[in-house]
């Protein structure tokens, strides 16, 4: 590690208690540039911290952050990703996508000048990802090989979005500032102002730059470098460099055209006409790889299940009654003889329902003693022990004079170490000492969960219920988002056991009896850009949103059309029952350049704003007229009830003419021009130096404009 590494004092330091910082990879004027580690999201990123004396300005902060939000808003995989901005104590800072790899710079020192296939192919990537800048209504302003990133693995992206133009508060001068003149368009020097056609002269500087192996333009001073660009035109490359195309000759002097008029409009346009000679030259850019930003790994299948605990239920045998019924019938009238032979009949008889009556009575006391003694009024019932400890469901089995056997199983219901139920089933007769299995409870089963991406949420609810995971309709979070409508976009995990929720979206393991919570889509929101205000007052109405209208002039888009929809306040997809702010179109702001004071203020009064006036003088507009209106201060368009600055001319600055009197000639000459006057004579006194000035015309003390010419009277004396 190097000494400037080691006392740096934001290595190791948490910066705004997520991020990490692990190492400095690179500073410049603005800015130190370290790699660190996102604790939230587990990745690594590139962590830009602005330099002390200007995270302090208030101006410059305000316009870092506008741009940074710009800057995030576009998606262009030819563009390096910001993530967050914030500031966090003294230190504002940008987070951006860490790209591992050289800039263009470094390639340049290292083969000079680049091949035409790989000057295409950089080019190509640097004005698609300009092009979605310009769409955006993004400039860079700070175009240059620095700033193109070549990363490992072939992806060309451009970065420093917002920094060039938050920057344009501050003033960097000697060799921090050549690396930007070297690409500095003329009305950039001449004016200072910029457009999306400054990005595209920088452009054909770093193209030129590219095909010749060096910059069009050198001096030892940044004002000599920008005097030329102001002045001359910028040679073909292939003056340097005879093997360029004549094409890509043309490319360059289009790029460059001193009048920003002459140029392409945008990135889009000159990407166009690059693609147009890729094709007349048959040459196409090479090929680069680019790796999703995350990749889903299907977590591995469960190797195996609980089996079913089997329950095989015993059947106890019966018994039939036994019953006997003797009947007897007789003479009526028997004689003597037959009474006797009756009685003798009755007696065996009688006789032989006794022997009968002892066997049966002792057959019944064999089988009551089989019975109780080894048949089934021998066996118990199996006791219920659900809900009981093992130790409770043991001697409760005891007490029925049975065997407890302790064996395990999941379940989603009853609570670990609690009895789930019995083996055989409660009720079952057993011999007394027999085992019974008690079933104990191991808590829920693990299941592993697949992803859920483009799911229908009727399919996850399928994969909800074969898992035993609750959820509940009624609290599903329902979001407008791209997905179709009733498609799931996420997927939280409630741990029965904890207060923890997992993300389960991808695919999880959970356990049965969690509960899960389901993000649901609603479809895209409605579009309402560009729309007739109480068109999309009734849309986003009937979407169950809450409306709120603000109101901008603009020139851009017609009276009482919707300019555009302000983004949720909070993070995440807009929902039923949130407040929206959909921003309509005043039309174009009262123009009021050119028109006396009076007029202008009531005008934008009219209009709703609050004017300001502040004087200015001025040698091209006339007194109480106004010169211009200041630019709004955040930025964007004007809205009703903003402080707005108009310039009131007062017309020409007007100085006193100084008294020469009693000075030579060519002293009061000195002194009339150091006033700033033109100072004039009569041509016979051109042969006089020794002449005194007598007074002037006008007089001194008279006030005039500066550059007003002023007669000296002379005379000779002695």
């Amino acid at each position: 590690m190097s000494t400037s590494q080691q006392v740096d004092p934001l290595i190791g330091r948490l910066v705004d208690g997520r991020y990490r910082v692990r190492a400095r990879i690179a500073r410049g004027g603005m800015a130190t540039v370290y790699v660190a580690t996102d604790l939230r999201l587990e990745r690594r990123v590139a962590l830009k911290v602005m330099h002390g004396h200007l995270s302090d300005d208030s101006v410059f902060q305000s316009r870092f952050i506008q741009e940074a939000r710009s800057a995030a808003r576009l998606a262009d995989p030819h563009v390096v990703n910001v993530f967050d901005q914030g500031q966090d104590g003294e230190l504002a800072y940008l987070v951006m996508e860490y790209l591992p790899g050289i800039t263009l710079r470094e390639l340049l020192k290292e083969q000079r000048r680049l091949t035409v296939t790989q000057t295409i192919t950089i080019m190509d990537a640097v004005l698609s990802g300009l092009a979605a800048a310009h769409r955006a209504g993004l400039i860079h302003r700070d175009v240059k090989p620095e700033n193109v990133l070549l990363a490992e693995d072939g992806r060309i992206k451009i970065g420093d979005f917002g920094l060039a133009r938050a920057s344009s508060a501050n003033t960097a001068t000697g060799a921090q500032l050549l690396g930007t003149i070297a690409y500095l368009a003329p009305e950039l020097v001449t004016r200072g102002t910029a457009d999306a056609r400054s990005d595209i002269y920088a452009l054909g500087i770093l193209l030129y730059e590219m095909l010749a192996g060096e910059q069009p333009y050198k001096g030892e001073q940044p004002m000599q470098i920008a005097f030329q660009h102001a002045t001359d035109s910028v040679p073909r490359p292939s003056v340097k460099n005879p093997g360029v195309p004549e094409q890509l000759d043309e490319l360059v002097l289009w790029a460059t055209e001193k009048d920003p008029d002459e140029r392409p409009s945008d990135a889009q346009e000159m990407l166009e006409r690059l693609r147009e000679i890729e094709r007349e030259l048959g040459i196409a850019p090479l090929p680069t790889r680019s790796s999703p930003a995350f990749e889903t790994r299907a977590l591995p299948a469960d190797g195996g299940g609980a089996g079913a605990t089997k329950v095989l239920a015993g059947v106890l045998p019966t018994t039939a009654d036994l019953t006997g019924d003797v009947s007897d019938t007789g003479p009526t009238e028997p004689d003597n003889a037959s009474r006797l032979r009756r009685r003798t009949d009755e007696r065996r008889r009688r006789g032989a329902i006794l022997l009968a009556l002892v066997l049966v009575l002792a057959a019944l006391a064999g089988a009551a003693g089989w019975w109780f003694g080894s048949g089934p009024g021998s066996q118990v019932p199996v006791p219920e022990v659900a809900g009981l400890t093992f130790a409770e469901a043991q001697q409760r089995l005891e007490d029925a004079q049975l065997t407890a056997v302790e064996t395990r199983d999941t379940s989603p219901t009853v609570e670990a170490g609690r009895a789930i139920g019995t083996d055989p089933e409660v009720g079952t007769r057993l011999d007394k000492g027999e085992e019974v299995s008690v079933v104990i409870s191991t808590g829920p089963a693990e299941v592993t969960l697949g992803s859920f991406e483009g799911m229908p949420l009727s399919d996850a609810q399928a994969v909800l219920d074969e898992n035993y995971i609750a959820y509940d309709d009624a609290e599903n979070l329902l979001v407008y988002s791209d997905a179709p409508a009733d498609q799931v976009i996420g997927l939280d995990i409630l741990p029965a056991a904890s207060e923890e929720r997992v993300d389960c979206f991808t695919g999880c393991t959970a356990f049965q009896g969690d509960t899960a919570d389901l993000i649901v889509s609603l479809g895209p929101l409605p579009d309402v850009t560009g729309k007739p205000l109480a068109e999309a007052q009734q849309t986003l109405g009937e979407a169950d949103l809450d409306v709120t209208v603000a109101e901008e002039f603009t020139a851009e888009v017609a009276a009482g059309t919707i300019i555009r929809v302000e983004p949720r306040a909070e993070e995440g997809n807009w929902r039923p029952g949130d407040s929206i702010t959909i921003v309509n179109s005043l039309g174009a702001l009262p123009d009021v350049t050119g028109r006396p004071i009076g007029e202008a203020q009531q005008t934008l009064t009219d209009a709703g704003l609050a004017p300001n006036v502040v004087d200015e003088y001025s040698d091209s507009v006339g007194a109480d007229t106004v010169i211009r209106v200041e630019p709004r201060a955040e930025g964007g368009n004007w809205r009703p009830g903003d402080a707005i600055t108009i310039v009131r001319s007062l017309g020409p600055q007007l100085f006193p003419v100084p008294d020469v009197a009693g000075m030579l000639r060519d002293d009061a000459v000195a002194a009339i021009e150091a006033a700033g006057f033109d100072a004039a004579y009569g041509d016979i006194w051109s042969v006089a130096p020794m002449a005194t000035a007598t007074g002037t015309d006008p007089a001194a003390g008279q006030t005039v404009p500066a550059g007003t010419r002023v007669y000296i009277q002379l005379t000779l004396t002695g």
